[in-house]
């Protein structure tokens, strides 16, 4: 049997159309979306509920219990928190955990979240930020 040109030649090219964006494709698929946040966590950790996730300002954002927790990036590229500020964690998930961890059962301090901001915002005298 005699295979027509034109049939050929689509057959060709759908080969060739298949092969460039199948490619595409995969490279495509290799990379992270653009809607994936690399703080991004959710989870229940010694009784307490830890979320985190990536704020407007492109910095981690930390939630224990629906409390805020200060995160700060340390130049050997890990965090640390106002709770313990000697141990470097490697992640924020990793810092948030060892909070909860220093912590234990007693609720995080409204100022927490503010760290390095001293004053109380109800205009009364100096506090700390720690639990």
């Amino acid at each position: 049997m005699i295979v027509p040109r034109r049939v050929a030649l689509r057959s060709l090219f759908a080969l060739a159309v298949t092969g460039v964006t199948g490619g595409a494709l995969a490279r495509i698929a290799d990379r992270p979306s653009a809607t994936t946040d690399v703080h991004a966590f959710d989870e229940l950790y010694r009784g307490r509920r830890i979320r985190g996730f990536t704020g407007p300002d492109g910095r981690p954002v930390a939630l224990v219990d629906g409390r805020p927790l200060h995160l700060m990036r340390c130049a050997d590229g890990g965090y640390v928190s106002p709770i313990d500020h000697y141990a470097t964690s490697p992640t924020p998930l990793a810092a948030t955990r060892a909070a909860v961890d220093e912590v234990g059962t007693a609720r995080l301090s409204r100022f927490a979240a503010a760290h390095g901001d001293h004053t109380d915002p109800t205009g009364g005298s100096p506090r700390g930020v720690h639990a």
